[in-house]
């Protein structure tokens, strides 16, 4: 018999609302949840794949323990029993010499995010990072000195936007299908779309202007823009004059920075800068300067991200309609409780508090700690500062091939006593790791609760829709397994996924059955605005939008440092990297669908710099930084810079468990070096210098 389930995809991090049809335990399809509109029944490729994923046999299909050396894809099936004992043994023996504090939790940001938090602190560790850190740490920090809120607390009012500018942000191959369906709807009515990348994306194409930007030339673009914009007065006064603290400062400090001089820094012409500022303040503050998703480019990129925020600020539009809006939650919707946590409850004194990575601390004191720094892990581990870490709990996250300069991080995992690596396929990391511990596709478990906040606020339920392929477990079952073994079970008091959702729902009048129906409970039919005149809760110090930060002043970091102009170096390339639609990080490339779609990376080159190297379309050429070196294809064209270089972020996978995309292409974190944002803590990814031959 045939059943619809409505629930959520996990194919990557939007989470997008699925139905899922199901018929003998096999699932017959996918598409958007028909209850929620905007989804106009569509899921992205990835949804699509979510199907191979769930019957694919180079799964992990069992707990496995190493037996041979680290890498050598050795390993011994074991029983769920043997493999928790195993691991609760390990660490009990090390955190008896080293202490809890020794050990590192890391995993992508999900719906048992809450759950692992509260692990790490029922054990005694400070220590938890999240991709965040790496994907948009900086934005975090950025948006947190100038609104109080976190980049994951805000977000574009695409429907109602008159004028949108994106920087790289290529948001019709990173698909988030509700947000973009609306952004369809809104260019299909006259909004108009300015895009601006050192390469021409599927984004670029869709633009009414698109603007080829020398690599790392944002930041001196949107000084001018902000020239112009209070030169000639085209900002809006009374919303400024409200919001805005340091507005004088800011007059000051951007009149250098003219349009003329903008083009040397740029390559885009002084007069497009101008008529862009006159342009999108014509239709102000129905504008949105899109602030970035993955937002790890260069060592500058809290001020790139606070002056696209400034920029924002300028035209009024943050919480107005068209523009930038924060995001709504259940008290907002007339709730006197919100969603009940489970790293709300008071857990033991830690004996030492100093966190590996110092964020929040002495080496990133503005830096969220919610998120931490990844970037800092193998440097905590090989220099052993501020203490010996020795192991790592890696769940659905691989540092290896995230994190820049593959061969330091290497030597860093290689240091560790033990890693425990959770996930539903085999990664870079999950292949050197001791233990593995698999995790049930998403399809194949329940997880706690989504609370999803936005104009309309609602809470969404991720659901089983089969069984378990094979012998796997969810996440939040097995942390509580080893939370038992290592004696702090009493802060896990459940059992099933229903036992997660009661204790979340505990301080709400809503029941598990209310979500049968749709998958999610909408907790407002109306759009929740705030009153842009004077009811706007910014949540800084002085209840305004900072240009002049409290926060980044306060730690001794100024809020509008003078700029340093670009290095150059006419021999070599600026390495950016990015994504396609077919693949989401560095988890995908062996889905058998996607891989057939996109099976390997190859590196763009401009046709002039490839034709001073002899380089042709497809001839196989050695990519070298100081970080490292490997070999590709190129892909000769004029639709990049010729000072930039691009490769798709997620290939070169090793692990040799992953037949199909063992050896293909190249991963960049081979090539980044460790260079980083030193504010926000996100690595400057697209800031590494290539140079390249043909072999």
């Amino acid at each position: 018999m045939k059943k619809h389930i409505n629930t959520l995809c996990f194919m990557c991090s939007v989470r997008c609302p699925i139905q899922v049809e199901v018929e003998n335990e096999q699932v017959i399809s996918i598409r958007g949840n028909p209850h929620v509109p905007a989804m106009k029944g569509g899921v992205c490729p990835k949804g699509v794949a979510a199907v191979a994923a769930l019957n694919d046999t180079q799964r992990i299909q069992s707990p496995l323990i190493r037996t041979g050396e680290r890498g050598s894809g050795q390993w011994k099936r074991v029983s769920w029993e043997d493999a928790l004992d195993y691991t609760a043994d390990r660490c009990k023996a090390i955190f008896d010499t080293y202490g809890a504090k020794s050990a590192v939790y890391c995993e992508r940001a999900n719906l048992i995010s809450d759950i692992s938090k509260s692990f790490q602190k029922a054990i005694g560790s400070p220590n938890h990072f999240t991709h965040d850190t790496v994907c948009k740490g900086s934005i975090n920090t950025a948006c947190r000195s100038m609104i109080g809120y976190t980049d994951g607390q805000i977000n574009a009012d695409w429907t109602h936007a008159k004028h949108v500018v994106l920087y790289g942000r290529n948001v019709f191959e990173s698909v988030e299908i509700k947000a973009m369906n609306s952004f369809m709807a809104a260019l299909e009515k006259g909004t108009k779309l300015t895009y601006i990348d050192p390469r021409v994306t599927i984004t670029a194409a869709k633009a009414h202007d698109y603007k080829m930007i020398r690599p790392g030339g944002d930041l001196a673009f949107n000084y001018a823009l902000m020239n112009v914009i209070i030169k000639e007065k085209l900002y809006d006064a009374p919303y400024v004059k409200r919001w805005v603290e340091g507005f004088n400062e800011l007059s000051r400090f951007v009149d250098p920075y003219t349009p003329e001089w903008a083009e040397k820094e740029t390559g885009i012409p002084a007069a497009e800068i101008v008529s862009l500022a006159r342009e999108v303040s014509r239709v102000k503050p129905a504008v949105v300067f899109h602030y970035g998703y993955r937002g790890s480019h260069h060592p500058t990129e809290v001020y790139f991200r606070r002056s696209i925020l400034i920029l924002n600020a300028l035209m009024g539009s943050i919480e107005s309609k068209g523009g930038l809006f924060i995001k709504k939650g259940l008290k907002d919707a007339g709730y006197k409780a919100g969603l009940r946590t489970f790293s709300s409850q008071k857990f033991p004194e830690m004996e030492d508090k100093r966190r590996f990575d110092g964020c929040g601390q002495d080496k990133f004191p503005i830096a969220d700690p919610a998120h931490g720094v990844g970037f800092m892990f193998p440097h905590a581990v090989i220099h052993e500062d501020p203490y010996p870490i020795k192991v790592l709990f890696a769940f659905r996250y691989d540092p290896l091939l995230s994190n820049p300069d593959y061969n330091t991080n290497l030597k860093a995992l290689q240091k560790l006593d033990l890693i425990v690596a959770s996930d539903v396929n085999f990664g870079a990391t999950t292949a050197l790791a001791d233990v593995i511990l698999p995790e049930s596709f998403f399809l194949e478990r329940s997880d706690p609760l989504q609370m999803g906040s936005g104009l309309k606020p609602a809470i969404n339920r991720r659901i089983a829709c089969v069984r378990p392929r094979f012998d796997t477990k969810p996440m939040w079952w097995i942390v509580k397994q080893l939370a038992d073994r290592l004696g702090v079970g009493q802060y896990f008091p459940y059992d099933t996924a229903e036992d997660i959702w009661k204790y979340q729902l505990a301080d709400l009048d809503i029941k598990i059955e209310d979500f049968d129906e749709t998958g999610f409970v909408s907790l407002s039919d109306k759009a929740i605005w705030w009153d842009r005149n004077d009811g706007i809760n910014f949540k800084t110090p002085s209840g305004k939008i900072e240009v002049v930060s409290d926060l980044m002043e306060s730690h001794g970091i100024p809020s509008l440092p003078a700029y340093q102009p670009l290095d150059r170096q006419p021999d070599a390339f600026r390495l950016m990297c990015g994504r396609c639609v077919a693949h989401t990080n560095v988890m995908t490339q062996n889905n058998l669908y996607l891989n057939h779609l996109v099976p390997e990376n190859r590196l763009w080159i401009n046709e002039r710099r490839a034709e001073e190297l002899r380089i042709a379309d497809g001839d196989r050429i050695e990519v070298a930084s100081g970080a490292g070196k490997g070999e590709m294809r190129a892909f000769v064209t004029d639709l990049i810079h010729p000072e930039a270089a691009f490769m798709l972020h997620g290939f070169g996978h090793k692990e040799i468990d992953s037949k199909r995309s063992y050896g293909k292409g190249v991963a960049d974190a081979l090539l980044q070096e460790r260079l980083y944002d030193r504010i926000g803590g996100s690595p400057a990814l697209d800031h590494t210098w290539i140079t390249v031959k043909k072999l």
